[in-house]
């Protein structure tokens, strides 16, 4: 009897939970209930068959697994709207696969708009919920917290009410979602520590190193401003572990270092080659550096013309202010390094142009630009320009082609040119910013450095009507409103 009991327990909780993981999984007729009984929720709608829930289920379950033991308690779950969960799915309107929203016992509270991989998983939801900075009441719990592979951030205060608590506290509530919070009262813990009216950034012990200090004591006013500014300037310290999350905090002139960057299976091999970089980045503190997955970011090394990274050494790629790309072209060393900075920092590198060959015939009524001869299409021109950076896998470029062929042929003797470049197979100059294909500009003769995205109408008439009303010299075959001009002998 106790056998078949213990065997019908075990069924019962396999339907809710999915075995070897942390992360549940729920149906319509359980999903209210279940909500119920735990205090902050992820919930995961997705369909079998859909590409990306099978690519962020594994980061979805580490996620569950690193929050496994959080304080306060956040559960993952997951409801199938194919099968025993699609009055579930329709009752919150998941239109989309994978859809994520944030649950307070079994009311919603919003969309998850956090990041897909594990760690970024964890932190957004710790952010979440609970108060912005923990509260740390023993040595115990200090030494606990701090017990973490992320940066953290502690407030140490004899009185929890002054100008630099309350300047802290708001700036908890500014960056919860990126940062690790805390705070100290405790009369004993500020006697052990040292410490009273301070605020202090520990870096995880991983990534301690002899380049930097392992904890900064912040010494500015008591200043949300300030106190931010602190926190922000060396959150990262002198070389960054940059991911796919965080990529955008780091701003150029930037250097990385990209090569098997692993912490949690290689954390030695990954600090042996992050220190190598630590000993010359130290000497140039107007760059900022970082390291990074060469896996991760293939996309990035394929923008500088590397298709693969042979050998356990770091490749080195850097952009400056002005956003041009050198790479160190010689194998890795501490001596190739510094040589390559001093050449950085001194302008005499000569940057990395990613482009086609300038195409040999480039009479067609479209011309072809590269990233070779873009200034002499476009940036030097002396006629007005409408240039299209298309990707040779688009429908909607292949479906704009014969049109653009048509303007191109209407206006071949007018003083406009109009240009296409394959923005997949070249690098695109600032200022354009191509997001989406096709995008088009419009760069008017006499202001080149001010050019204007084209974001009328895609069919011919459109497009005349666009360049006719703007070109810097009236057309000889159109009025500024676009309307053809007769010739001078049917006029008679």
């Amino acid at each position: 009897m106790y056998k078949c009991l213990a065997l019908l327990l075990l069924v019962a909780t396999s339907c809710c939970y999915a075995a070897g993981e942390d992360v549940y999984e729920w149906n319509d007729g359980e999903f209210t209930e279940e909500l119920k009984r735990h205090e902050n929720t992820l919930v995961m709608f997705y369909a079998p068959w859909c590409g990306h829930c099978k690519k962020l289920k594994p980061e979805y379950t580490k996620a569950a697994e690193m929050l496994r033991n959080n304080d306060p308690p956040i559960t993952l779950a997951k409801v199938d709207c194919t099968e025993g969960g699609k009055d579930t799915c329709s009752k919150y309107q998941v239109s989309g696969y994978p859809t994520l929203k944030i649950f307070n016992r079994d009311e919603m509270v919003s969309e998850y708009n956090g990041p897909r991989e594990a760690s970024g998983i964890a932190k957004y939801m710790r952010a979440q919920v609970g108060p912005a900075s923990k509260e740390l009441k023993t040595a115990e719990d200090l030494s606990n917290f701090l017990n973490s592979d992320e940066v953290s951030v502690v407030g140490f205060f004899e009185k929890d009410d002054g100008k630099l608590s309350a300047a802290y506290h708001a700036v908890t509530k500014k960056l919860r979602e990126k940062v690790r919070f805390a705070h100290v009262i405790a009369p004993e813990v500020l006697k052990k520590e040292e410490l009273k009216n301070n605020i202090v950034l520990y870096r995880p012990k991983v990534l301690n190193n002899k380049f930097e200090p392992s904890k900064l004591v912040y010494e500015g006013a008591e200043s949300v401003g300030d106190i931010q500014s602190f926190i922000k300037e060396n959150y990262y310290g002198l070389v960054g572990v940059r991911t796919s999350e965080n990529r955008g905090e780091f701003k150029n002139p930037l250097v990385v270092a990209y090569y098997n960057v692993d912490y949690t299976k290689n954390p030695k091999g990954t600090n042996y080659w992050r220190n190598r970089v630590m000993k010359v980045a130290k000497e140039y503190p107007e760059y900022n550096f970082a390291i990074s997955s060469k896996d991760e970011f293939q996309h990035e090394l394929n923008d500088f013309g590397i298709d693969y990274v042979k050998g356990d050494k770091p490749v080195v790629l850097a952009r400056d202010e002005r956003n041009q790309k050198f790479v160190l072209s010689d194998e890795f060393s501490l001596e190739s390094f510094e040589l390559f900075m001093n050449d950085l920092q001194s302008g005499s590198l000569e940057p990395f142009q990613k482009s086609e060959p300038i195409p040999e015939d480039n009479s067609g009524p479209v011309k072809v630009a590269v990233a070779k001869n873009f200034d002499e299409l476009v940036t030097n021109s002396d006629k007005d320009v409408l240039i299209s950076f298309y990707a040779p896998w688009c429908g909607h470029c292949k479906k704009l082609a014969p049109t653009f062929e048509e303007l191109a042929e209407k206006l071949a003797d007018e003083d406009v040119a109009i240009v296409k470049m394959d923005a997949t197979a070249n690098d695109v100059p600032q200022p354009f910013n191509v997001q989406g294909f096709p995008t088009l500009y419009w760069v008017p003769k006499d202001a080149k450095d001010s050019p204007v995205k084209y974001e009328s109408g895609r069919d011919l008439e459109e497009f005349i009507k666009f360049i006719a009303k703007r070109a810097t010299k009236p057309l000889k075959g159109y009025d500024r409103s676009g309307k053809p001009v007769k010739p001078a002998q049917d006029e008679l």
